[in-house]
This record gives C-alpha cells, structure tokens and sequence, in this order.
C-alpha cells in the first residue's frame, strides 16, 4: 500500500489504492482490459493488510463471490469492463434485492460485444442504469481523473455501506489508464455499516427515517435468510402483492429520499453562461480546456461536470436550460446522456450533441468548434 504523500500512477492504480483505505478486504475479479491493475493491484497488497483476493472463473462467479463476502462482514469489491459488467447484472440486480454493501468498478471500453477490447469508451452509461432487472434505484459515479479514481472509490464504498447498496464507478479506459498525481491524505473519511443492535432486529425492514436497516451478518448466530425473491422484513419469503410493494418501494426511497446528499457535480464559469457544456469522466477534461479557450476569446462559455451519473442532476441541469441559450451534451458514445439532458431540460434551452465513437477522445479543438457554432 503507497504510503501518505505524493505519488505519480495509474488511475486503475489508484483506485485499488482508495479501496483498500476505504477498508476494502476482499476482491474478486475476472481478468479483462482495460481494467486489469485495479485486479493486479489488489492481488498484491490485500494479503498485506488481512484481505483476500480470488481470480474467479468469471463474471457471473466474481459477483456472486463479492455478495457472499459483504454478508460475511467484508467490505468487497470487483473491477470488470464492458462484457463482464453484462455477466455481472443478474448478481447486481441480487444485490439491490438483498440490499448488499459492494462496490463493482466498470472502466469502460467500446463495444458492442468484444469491440474495441483496449479502447475507451463510455457506452455502459445506461447499462449501469437499467441493465439489470426489476425497479431499483443506481448509485454511479463517474471521476475524470487519478486523483478521483482514489477519492471517489472511497466514496463509493461510504455510500453503499450507509445505504446498504451496491454502488457503481463507471471509469473509463482513459482514465483507468491515464498516469498522473494523486495525493494521498494521512487519513480518509470511512463509514461502516449500521449492524444490528439485537437479535430481534429485522434485517429487511426498519423505522428508520433513512429508510436503511440495520444488517446482520452470517456465522453471528441471527436467523439469516438472504433471498432474491420477496420477502418479509424477517427475510422469509412471501411473494404476496403487498410485500412486495412495500418491499420494493422501501429500496428505492432509501435513494430517492437521499438525492441531494448522493448527486454530485462540479460547475465551472457558470456565472454567465450562454453556451453551457455538460460532460463526465474523461471527456470532461478536453471540455474544460475547450471552455477556457472559448472564455479567452471573449465567448460566455461554462462547463458542468457531471461525478455523479446516477442518480441524474434534474435539478441542476433544468436550472442550467433556464439559464443558457444552448447546452452541449459532449460524451465518447453515440449519444446517450443527452437524452436525460433533454429531459431534464424540459425544453427551456436548444440541447446539442457532440458524441464520439470509436474508442478515441475529443479533442479541445472539436469541442471549441461545437462551442463557436453553437454561438452564432
């Protein structure tokens, strides 16, 4: 483990490192590009701190794996891209269901199917969404450099050990690969689980405001039973209409009622926006630099940067359309955040596209050029 200071790495790197001070003590993974460090790295350094690292036969068994260990006590983790996230969505879909603690990082590469196996991309933004089954709420995050692949790993796991969630970075190859500062602090910010408080308490259930209940943990003598399918706050299953209402309900309120506190956003010469670019993970970055080029040459230009892609910044983005004549939806797909821009705008301001296939990035000038026509 990289000690306190300054160090020059990997995003992937990085992340594994932000994971294991988050208390991260057990991986299990599947190889594939471009998000292999993060499992290489975790190989390595968990036996050092007590943790547990398993190369799993594949996706679908690295999920399953990560899901047995979180209801065993361990804060638990797996790292995959495009075609293992597939594999991953019935095991994610589990997750949400049994309200299970994990963090799955996808450091994304074009696809469809095998794609482009070593290039960037960021297709997976509405598989992260609505790839798995069923009505549940996603909490994803999205950093655009090394420095938050550490920082917003650490993030990710303090939300799903609150919320009893699994929780989603949605890296992409550029960052995962990209090699520059991160710093890291004597100490970080770490939020457990809330265990249960006695042998009576309802692991499906609570009065709480947060709508979160206390998590009981195998091989602690509680009458456990962790199931896919509906079930009471005991966790016995009754497939019963009203159960089920309630139960799915309870899921998705414990995020929606926590909105304001998960969604997060980073804005840039918003005072007086005209032509407003709104983008996330790596494609952010040519996009501040387009924006400062369009700023020095007397354009009222401003960026929104999204670090949280779920839940979406309605708010935030419809105050934007209130405010810009234009937004410009910038992102390495065919085109996909733009459409919950649109949305979220409600048709207040023009909403434009400048998506990017391919596997390669935009480049400042592209992106200055979309600002300049957008312009006149």
């Amino acid at each position: 483990m990289l000690k306190a200071g300054k160090h020059l790495v990997l995003g992937n790197v990085a992340c594994a490192e932000g994971a294991i001070r988050a208390g991260c003590r057990f991986f299990a993974g599947y190889p594939i590009t471009p998000a292999n460090e993060i499992s290489h790295h975790m190989s390595i350094e968990l036996p050092k701190v007590g943790g547990f690292y398993l190369q799993m036969e594949d996706e679908i068994a690295s999920i399953s794996a990560v899901l047995g260990a979180s209801w065993a006590g361990a804060k638990a983790m797996t790292a995959t891209s495009g075609p293992g996230f597939s594999l991953m969505q019935e095991g994610i879909s589990y997750a949400h269901m049994t309200e299970t603690p994990c963090v799955v990082v996808d450091v994304q590469r074009s696809g469809p199917s095998t794609g482009q196996a070593t290039m960037p991309s960021q297709m997976d933004v509405y598989q992260a969404k609505y790839g798995a089954h069923g009505d549940y709420e996603v909490v994803a995050l999205v950093p655009w450099s090394v420095q938050e692949m550490f920082d917003l790993t650490i993030r990710a796991f303090n939300l799903a050990e609150k919320f009893r969630t699994p929780v989603l970075l949605m890296a992409d190859g550029v960052i995962g690969h990209i090699m520059e500062k991160l710093v890291i602090p004597e100490q970080v910010e770490i939020v457990d689980r809330r265990r249960c408080s006695s042998r009576e308490a309802m692991p499906f259930g609570t009065d709480d405001p947060s709508r979160v209940p206390e998590m009981p943990l195998f091989g602690e003598g509680y009458r456990l039973i962790v199931t896919g399918s509906t079930h009471r706050e005991s966790g016995f299953r009754d497939e019963s209409p009203k159960y089920h209402a309630m139960l799915v309900k309870r899921i998705r309120e414990k995020i929606l009622k926590a909105e304001s506190e998960i969604s997060d956003s980073v804005g840039y010469y918003l005072e007086d926006p005209k032509i407003v670019v709104i983008s996330y993970g790596a494609t952010a970055r040519p996009s501040f630099g387009a924006v400062k080029k369009a700023r020095k040459g007397g354009l009222e230009a401003g960026l929104f940067r999204l670090r949280t892609l779920w839940p979406f910044p309605d708010r935030e983005i419809r105050r934007l359309a209130e405010a810009a004549e234009k937004l410009i939806v910038v992102e390495m797909n065919s085109g996909k955040i733009l459409r919950e821009v649109e949305r979220a705008s409600r048709g207040c301001s023009e909403v434009l596209s400048l998506p990017k296939i391919g596997g390669v990035l935009h480049s400042v000038d592209e992106i200055y050029k979309a600002i300049m026509e957008a312009y006149q």
